[in-house]
C-alpha cells in the first residue's frame, strides 16, 4: 500500500508529543543572534527566546536551506512514496520555494509542495488534517484537494504590541509602523495575497480582542462545528483565561492554545495574541 508522508516547517508550532503521534516530519527555521544560530523547536523554545531578547538585541531569522529539504526527502524515500509538505505563506518565506526546489531533486518520491498563505497553529490546521488523512492511506491528490478547499473557511487574525518589529523585519512597511506607533494604536493584521497587512486600527488591546472574539463570532453564528487556535507571545496565563472564556461562548467551536515561537516571535514582539480558525 503506498505510503505519503507530512511535512512542515518550525512555524507551524504543532507540539512536539503530537507530531510524533501523527508522524508529522518537521523541518527547522532557526534564529541568529550574532554569530549563532539555533534552530526553533530544537535548539530554542518559545520561553527560552523571549528571555534571550530581553538581553540581546533581536535576531534575524532563516529559512531551512534547499540542501536540508533535500536530505529529508530522500530519507523519506526509503519509506514513503509521497511527500505532501506544508509551509509558512511563500510572501513572508521563501520556505515553500525551499520545498518546491528541493522537491525536483529528491529522487524515488513524489513531492507534493502546498503553500498555507498563513503561518502559525493556523498553517499546522493543515498540517493535522493532512496527516489524519495520510493515516488512513488517502491519496496525495485527495489530501492536497481538501486543504485546498480548507482555505475558504481558514481565518488568522493576529494583534501586535509594537509593530516596529514586523517594520524592521520587513514585513510591514515604514509608513503603516509610523501610523502605528503615532496613534498607539493596538493594530489588528491579517494575511491577503500571502502577505500581512493591516486589518483594522483599534485604540486599546482589550478592544481588539473583543474585535477578534466578534470576527469568530461572525462564522460561529452557523451553528457548524469549527476548530479554533489562540496564539500568545509569552502570555500563556491569558492565553488560558481566554480559552475557558471563549468555550463557554462558543459550544461548536472546539479550542487549542498554541504560541508565537522564535521565529515569528522575532517579527511579531512579546505580548501579541492570535485568533484562528477553520470549518471541521
Amino acid at each position: 500500500m503506498k505510503k505519503t508522508a507530512v511535512v512542515t516547517d518550525s512555524t507551524a508550532y504543532i507540539p512536539k508529543e503530537l507530531r510524533e503521534s501523527l508522524q508529522i516530519h518537521m523541518i527547522p527555521l532557526s534564529v541568529i543572534f550574532g554569530n549563532e544560530s539555533y534552530q526553533e523547536e530544537i535548539e530554542i523554545s518559545a520561553s527560552e527566546f523571549f528571555q534571550v531578547v530581553k538581553r540581546k538585541d533581536l535576531p534575524t531569522t532563516s529559512q531551512p536551506s534547499v540542501g536540508q529539504f533535500v536530505e529529508l526527502f530522500n530519507d523519506l524515500a526509503n519509506e514513503y512514496d509521497a511527500v505532501i509538505s506544508i509551509h509558512l505563506s511563500s510572501g513572508i518565506s521563501g520556505t515553500y520555494q525551499g520545498a518546491v526546489s528541493a522537491g525536483k531533486m529528491a529522487e524515488g518520491i513524489e513531492i507534493y509542495p502546498f503553500d498555507s498563505e498563513v503561518s502559525c497553529m493556523v498553517q499546522g490546521f493543515y498540517v493535522l488534517e493532512a496527516a489524519e488523512m495520510a493515516a488512513v492511506c488517502k491519496p496525495p491528490y485527495e489530501i492536497i484537494s481538501r486543504l485546498e478547499e480548507m482555505k475558504n473557511s481558514i481565518r488568522a487574525y493576529f494583534m501586535v504590541d509594537d509593530l516596529s518589529h514586523l517594520q524592521r523585519g520587513g514585513r510591514l512597511s515604514s509608513a503603516q509602523a509610523l501610523i502605528g506607533s503615532l496613534l498607539q494604536v493596538k493594530p489588528l493584521l491579517h494575511f491577503v495575497d500571502k502577505k500581512i497587512v493591516p486589518f483594522e486600527k483599534i485604540r486599546t488591546r482589550k478592544k481588539a480582542l473583543k474585535r477578534l472574539v466578534d470576527l469568530l463570532g461572525e462564522d460561529a453564528a452557523s451553528g457548524e462545528p469549527y476548530r479554533a487556535v489562540i496564539i500568545h507571545a509569552n502570555r500563556e496565563e491569558e492565553a488560558v483565561a481566554w480559552k475557558t472564556e471563549l468555550e463557554d461562548q462558543f459550544p461548536n467551536v472546539e479550542f487549542m492554545i498554541s504560541y508565537f515561537g522564535p521565529v515569528i516571535g522575532t517579527h511579531l514582539g512579546e505580548g501579541s495574541m492570535g485568533l484562528g480558525w477553520v470549518k471541521k
